[in-house]
């Protein structure tokens, strides 16, 4: 059963209740030379919000595109990061947060020496869908595989898919 199935079965949740995801923990894949790891998503949400961490290594992260259903925060756990959202380039350090509005074309880029870590937030829930479904299930203990332009297309047809769009 692929993550995506895993994630999505089609059924809402029976019960309600607390979730605890321990560090390391969730559905994870390699995209764009990055790695992500699901939190939670809508299922377990209802709906409400879907919380992925991020690794990007130096060089990494998304091309310019934008969402037309989910707003998208970003919360900076280490490293540093360049988020273009808009018309503006903001210079993102460890605390940071940003908070980007559906319909803004917006990606960010590491432009530093080591690995950055961050959260990204969707609200509402259901953009993961897109990571499980375009990304490659990542392997523990193996170096994340470098960005293959080769694999663009695909990832662009399934973004268009859940409402996100290339600028």
């Amino acid at each position: 059963m692929s993550l995506l199935e895993q994630q999505d079965t089609g059924k809402p949740p029976t019960v309600r209740k607390v979730l605890h995801i321990p560090a390391g923990q969730g559905s994870a894949v390699w995209l764009n030379g990055d790695v992500y790891s699901v939190k939670v998503g809508h299922r377990e949400s209802e709906g409400s919000l879907a919380v992925l961490e991020a690794s990007v290594p130096p060089g990494g992260g998304p091309p310019l595109h934008d969402h037309r259903h989910e707003d998208e925060a970003f919360y900076l756990i280490e490293g540093e990061l360049e988020i273009y959202a808009g018309d503006e380039t903001y210079t993102v350090r460890a605390g940071d947060f940003v908070f980007v509005p559906r319909g803004t074309v917006h990606g960010f880029k590491n432009t530093g020496l080591h690995t950055a870590k961050q959260l990204l937030l969707f609200t509402p829930g259901g953009f993961e869908r897109f990571f499980l479904e375009a990304g490659k299930e990542a392997v523990r203990g193996e170096n994340i595989p470098p960005f293959n332009p080769a694999d663009n297309p695909r990832a662009k047809q399934v973004a268009e898919k859940y409402g996100s769009y290339q600028a």
